[in-house]
């Protein structure tokens, strides 16, 4: 699964703009998590069609990177976000963002953005 990153600017407006375009244009965002740091924002985009979403936000004069992200179904209790984390640090594997994909039936589904994915996924094996 890909995510896309988007560094803009932090001023009010600039979400919706982002998520109008992206549905001007007929993409639907799956999962977003979005936050301003000081005079910048950081938008992170799931959709179901990657190469779409960044034509579009190329032609919206938008800066944005993509990047592969590691899927992870846990269980939905106290606790198990802790042991996925400690897995991903024991095989000395930082973790750039975790965010959650879905939540259901006491399973949840979250998005990992590692700074080595193939060693990610080798520690939560």
């Amino acid at each position: 699964m890909e995510e896309i990153t988007v560094i803009t600017e932090n001023k009010v407006g600039i979400l919706a703009d982002i998520c109008e375009l992206l549905g001007s244009n007929g993409i639907n965002v799956e999962s977003i998590s979005a936050q301003g740091i000081g005079d910048s924002g950081v938008v992170r985009i799931i959709t179901g069609d990657t190469t779409s979403a960044a034509k579009a936000l190329s032609k919206g004069g938008y800066r944005f990177s993509t990047s592969d992200v590691l899927v992870v179904k846990v269980n939905d209790v106290p606790g198990e976000l802790g042991k996925v984390a400690r897995r991903i640090a024991r095989g000395n594997v930082g973790i750039e963002c975790i965010y959650l994909l879905s939540k259901q039936k006491g399973v949840m589904e979250l998005a990992i953005k590692a700074d080595n994915l193939a060693k990610a996924r080798n520690a939560l094996k």
